[in-house]
């Protein structure tokens, strides 16, 4: 029932409990009866209550001394216009009740009819049956002002009861339909929220919201509620961050605000409208607003001059310097570990190794341009071939033919010489 009563467990003695109960009937509408009988009830119990026109039935949502904080909350006296509890309602009650409420919507359809047949400017919500089924209100939204008085002969003419019409607004209308917001709950509205209070864009602004009518409504159209909930709380943060209304003068030009923080207490400025933002504490902005008051341009938005930028990257070299000679005494410590590999001597230059020697090959006259080979030396290049190649001195290349013998095959067929007159010049006479 969205209520809790969390006095239950501290024990009040029952002659001074409150006598005045919270009831809850259609649409989330909470009204407040007395309890003359002191009948036993518990939260969600149906009640009969007296009705200035008959009887109707609620639910019992709240009862004890929270019933007199939420009077005083909302403004109700405790004197002789509060109505009694009846009784608790049994199981004919619930069923002529029923009745009633199987009436509400083939009504509300037919209402809607006649309205658009009298050309009314009006939006009807919902329809309310009372138990004894002897009432029902019509509630209705309207941007101005409506004569309806020939719309309620026509309905109680219709449906033989008596017809009260009542005007909500859009906000109330959505609390009555009721639905899910975007937060994945049921609305608020039409739950637990009773008055609604004023909520405007600056309420957005204060909290560093997109002004999009698209996010910031909500189902009935209007500003959400939920926009005042934590209002208090960012106006508080608010105090402590400086009012930036001119950009920041730098000498690397003016840095104007793009975001602010409020409960990090940050703030980000861009030179130029450039990407790049750079985040200061509200205490640094304070401070350059002052040097910017006296005329003084700081360095930028971290230092005020350049001295210090430079103090900074001096200290940053010793911190690397300290670093090297940190990791460089250990580097020594570790040589005498590899005690048994000797380190290569870098400057010391490459040896040449020795070759193996290859075997000499007979030298040849070189053949002269421009001049036939001579048939005589094919010759004996030829005759050359044929005979074996004497053995080396050297014993390695010695033993090489040998194991070739062994292996060697029996020749087939004998080569044939390369033919003669195969020059250029030989078909002139006196090369035969």
């Amino acid at each position: 029932m969205n209520s809790f009563d969390w006095l239950s467990h501290m024990g009040i003695p029952q002659v001074d409990n409150f006598d005045i109960v919270e009831i809850k009937f259609k649409g989330g509408r909470k009204e407040y009866y007395r309890n003359v009988d002191y009948l036993s009830l518990t939260t969600g119990d149906p009640v009969v209550v007296d009705v200035p026109s008959g009887h109707h039935i609620g639910y019992v949502s709240l009862q004890g001394e929270l019933v007199r904080l939420q009077m005083q909350k909302r403004k109700i006296r405790d004197d002789d216009n509060i109505l009694r509890i009846y009784r608790i309602a049994n199981q004919k009650d619930l069923e002529k009740w029923e009745e009633a409420k199987n009436r509400e919507i083939p009504t509300l359809y037919r209402c809607k009819q006649i309205v658009d047949e009298l050309g009314l400017k009006m939006k009807m919500s919902d329809i309310e049956f009372q138990a004894d089924n002897s009432k029902a209100t019509f509630y209705y939204s309207a941007e101005e002002r409506v004569d309806f008085r020939e719309l309620i002969k026509i309905l109680a003419s219709e449906f033989k009861i008596r017809v009260e019409m009542r005007q909500i607004s859009l906000r109330q209308e959505a609390g009555r339909i009721g639905g899910i917001g975007v937060c994945g709950r049921e609305l608020c509205c039409s739950t637990w929220l009773v008055d609604f209070k004023n909520v405007s864009t600056s309420a957005a602004r204060y909290q560093n919201l997109s002004l999009n009518p698209s996010k910031l409504s909500g189902q009935c159209g209007r500003l959400k509620c939920c926009l005042n909930y934590e209002l208090d709380t960012y106006m508080d943060a608010i105090k402590d961050i400086p009012n930036v209304e001119r950009p920041l003068q730098t000498e690397g030009g003016p840095a104007k605000l793009q975001k602010t923080d409020i409960f990090r207490k940050l703030m980000w400025f861009s030179y130029n409208n450039d990407n790049d933002w750079h985040s200061i504490t509200c205490d640094r902005v304070r401070e350059i607003q002052e040097l910017n008051a006296k005329g003084i341009k700081v360095f930028n938005l971290q230092f005020n001059e350049s001295s210090e930028l430079e103090d900074l990257a001096a200290q940053s070299t010793r911190e690397l310097e300290l670093l090297d000679k940190k990791f460089a005494t250990k580097k020594k410590k570790k040589k005498p570990r590899n005690k048994g590999k000797q380190a290569p001597v870098q400057n010391q230059t490459p040896q040449p190794q020795p070759q193996p020697q290859k075997p000499r090959q007979r030298a040849e006259a070189p053949a002269v341009p421009g001049q036939a080979p001579n048939p005589e030396n094919r010759k004996k290049r030829n005759k050359n071939r044929r005979k074996p190649r004497p053995q080396a001195e050297n014993p390695t290349v010695q033993a090489q033919p040998a194991a070739k013998k062994e292996n060697q095959k029996p020749e087939g067929k004998r080569r044939f010489p390369p033919r003669r007159n195969q020059g250029p010049n030989s078909n002139k006479p006196g090369n035969e």
